[in-house]
């Protein structure tokens, strides 16, 4: 399923094959959580973006309509019409940050619903069945993410229990892709290293889940309050032990600067709601680095946001126009932005596995890794 076509290094140019369609690595999944791109964005505009691969919410599509709604619709991506791959992250991040009066057992989570606060359980098996009714490409395993910096006893107790919850997706998956009203037969399971910031707990992690043999590996726990300095350094010390023809995933990140330098480490699947979020604000990615589009110096700029930029918003809208919908309260503010950082971090992604390919990766990060990380003056 997964074919690595060329190296650079450490960075690796992929190809990874699935029932609804091949995907060029690596690759940044645009964050549907919702089955939707907030911003007022459609399927068919993710297709004029770039985007390969989207990805949806166990736990919110759980809520909100309902997993069994969602099946008898034909499954997520017939109900978003969406005819690529669609990865589910397994609910597992939300359970423990969203949800109040929550207990944590062997057997699984009760919480209370941030919606309603009435009370659910979920466990693996529960999480496998209604990603199984979402019918997605790609489902993530059930695991317990923990903040940082945590206990050492505490992590060690939640991996290890993470990781025997794996054994149970797995279990549950293969019978839930024999039975005869499933909608995609063909599913596959990522599982999650966890571990904090704890070396050894990471690494036995790895080896721990790389003996399941998946279809792919994440590493989760990450970009969640620790120094990117440190999330560099689980990376350098974990990957060695992710079975290196599968493809590995570091969930939630991140920057431009945080994917290029997980590229140079071996990482190939990305996702974060960071564009999409941050446009709704107003703040831009580009590739001369970060602009603030609320900036009154824009006032009466009639340059597009980014000059060497392709996307829809660049071709027809300048800076000065974007700024007023943004102070007007404008919807559509929201909806240009958007479309230009997804835009912006498809093609960073294709710019990317370009470099790899050409064998000059380690020139293209030594040009943007910091770049576009910093404020544009102009």
């Amino acid at each position: 399923m997964f074919k690595i076509l060329h190296t650079n290094g450490s960075a690796r140019r992929g190809e990874f094959h699935t029932v609804h369609g091949t995907v060029q690595t690596p690759v940044f999944q645009n964050v549907g959580t919702l089955a939707a791109i907030k911003g007022a964005l459609s399927s068919y505009d993710l297709k004029q973006l770039g985007c390969q691969i989207e990805l949806s919410n166990t736990y919110h599509l759980h809520l909100r309509p309902g997993d069994e709604v969602i099946k008898k619709m034909g499954g997520v991506r017939r109900f978003m019409n969406w005819d690529g791959p669609i990865l589910t992250d397994s609910g597992g991040f939300q359970v423990f940050s969203l949800a109040k009066l929550r207990k944590i057992t062997e057997e699984g989570v009760s919480f209370s619903s941030h919606i309603d606060g009435r009370r659910i359980f979920m466990g693996p098996e529960e999480s496998m069945r209604i990603q199984s009714n979402l019918g997605s490409t790609i489902a993530m395993a059930f695991d317990e993410c923990v903040e940082n910096p945590a206990p050492y006893e505490y992590v060690k107790n939640s991996s290890e229990r993470t990781c025997r919850w794996l054994v149970r997706c797995k279990t549950e998956m293969e019978r839930l892709n024999s039975l005869e009203d499933t909608i995609n037969k063909e599913q596959m399971l990522f599982g999650i290293n966890q571990g904090g910031t704890y070396d050894d707990l990471r690494i036995e992690s790895m080896k721990r889940i790389a003996e399941l043999d998946l279809p792919g590996y994440a590493i989760g726990g990450l970009a969640v309050g620790e120094p990117q300095e440190e999330m560099y350094h689980i990376l350098d010390v974990t990957l060695p032990y992710a079975p290196y023809d599968k493809p590995r995933y570091l969930m939630g990140v991140g920057t431009p600067s945080n994917i290029i330098e997980a590229v140079a480490r071996g990482i190939d699947f990305f996702d974060c709601v960071m564009p999409s979020r941050n446009a709704r604000h107003g703040f831009i990615f580009t590739s001369k680095g970060t602009m603030n589009m609320r900036n009154l110096k824009y006032e009466l700029d009639d340059r597009p946001i980014d000059e060497s930029c392709g996307c829809p918003t660049c071709r027809r809208y300048s800076r000065a126009y974007i700024r007023h919908l943004f102070k007007a309260e404008e919807m559509l503010a929201m909806r240009l932005s958007v479309i230009h950082n997804l835009y912006f971090y498809n093609n960073l992604m294709s710019e990317i596995r370009s470099a790899i390919e050409e064998d000059r990766f380690e020139d293209f990060r030594r040009e943007n890794a910091r770049k576009l990380s910093e404020r544009v003056d102009d």
